[in-house]
């Protein structure tokens, strides 16, 4: 039984741990309770024991066979002490291979080492490229599939979409990244160009009126800010793309239009008002999504305890709209107009009559 046990944990222990805790010990005078944690220790992973007794913490060390144990005082903070673990994590960006665009954008060094302080970067990288593995079979096998990066900013998940879709799987796609920001955009051209990434193309303007192209297969945005997220998915659904993938950022539509006297006594903190509503905002969108025919999943992006905006709207379209009643009442119950539900039922009203 033990040794199973073993196994689960071990198993357990990667790069997406948060944390493990085991408590609810037979004896109350022996450990109450064990914490293992991943530290990053000199890039690599590791992992933290910490068992807690009534008045000590025992931090475990495993070095070269040899375990050592420290003694804290209760309360006291516990330093990083790593436990060494010898399962390493299969990127899909290859961390020892250099590759152009991670060493320019400052992710790499020269010699094909990820660069210490954008660890957090490269694994965000990563984690964005396994989502666009799991769509990969929706997009068309018979045509160039072309793919719009709204609010591409930098471009590190533009450049990392291309790099792996274009360059490692030689899919025949197209990606146009597109940003308010002049001078990053050109930054980012130039960077295409000397790549030879021909079918990657980076343009200034803004996501309510671009209209480049007449077809879209794929519509990534992330992190573009409060309604231009709106815009982003709207435009991506009237072009009837077949995927899209969202990171919101800075959702304060919401927030300035909420009102409900139920809700007043956990309204009037501004702190919970602002998290609540955004939670609102990208679960309306969803149910909006799902009205438009797609099938729409609400996923984490990153760990929170990188970055507190960690939500992924993945959609796929399904072609099965749904009427959603209850999501205008709820809307009507809190005084709320989304800027997408204001665009997407517009046009659906205009088709109707």
């Amino acid at each position: 039984m033990i040794n199973e046990w073993k196994e689960i944990l071990v198993d357990c222990m990667d790069q997406h741990l948060a944390k493990i805790i085991i408590s609810g010990p037979r004896k109350k005078d022996s450990v109450r309770k064990i914490e293992i944690r991943p530290v990053l220790l000199k890039e690599q992973l590791v992992f933290q024991a910490s068992a807690y007794t009534e008045k000590q913490v025992q931090v475990l060390v495993s070095k070269k066979g040899k375990r050592t144990v420290r003694q804290l005082k209760s309360g006291c903070p516990v330093p990083a002490a790593p436990l060494e673990h010898n399962r390493r994590k299969k990127y899909i960006l290859d961390p020892d291979i250099p590759v152009p665009f991670l060493h320019d954008l400052g992710v790499q060094t020269k010699e094909g080492k990820i660069v210490h302080s954008r660890y957090d970067k490269f694994r965000q990288m990563n984690r964005f490229l396994e989502f666009i593995e799991d769509i990969v079979p929706e997009l068309p096998k018979d045509r160039e599939s072309v793919i719009i990066d709204f609010g591409c900013g930098k471009s590190y998940l533009t450049f990392a979409m291309y790099y792996y879709l274009h360059e490692l799987k030689h899919y025949d796609v197209r990606i146009i990244g597109l940003d308010l920001k002049a001078d990053v955009i050109a930054h980012c051209q130039q960077l295409a160009e000397d790549y030879g990434y021909e079918k990657l193309t980076f343009l200034t303007g803004d996501i309510a009126d671009y209209d480049g192209v007449d077809h879209v297969d794929m519509v990534v945005t992330l992190h573009a800010c409060d309604t231009a997220t709106d815009y982003a998915l709207d435009k991506a659904v009237r072009w009837g793309a077949k995927v899209i993938l969202s990171v919101p950022c800075c959702q304060h539509e919401v927030n300035r239009q909420i009102e409900n006297e139920l809700l007043q006594p956990v309204l009037k903190y501004g702190l919970i008002k602002e998290r609540m509503s955004a939670l609102l905002t990208d679960a309306i969108r969803a149910n909006l999504l799902e009205e438009a025919g797609y099938q729409v999943q609400v996923l984490e992006f990153i760990d929170m305890e990188h970055t507190p905006k960690n939500i992924l709207l993945r959609a796929v379209k399904s072609g099965r709209q749904k009427r959603a009643e209850e999501l205008t009442k709820m809307m009507e119950e809190l005084h709320v107009s989304p800027t997408l539900a204001a665009l997407m039922r517009e046009e659906r009203d205009a088709a109707d009559a």
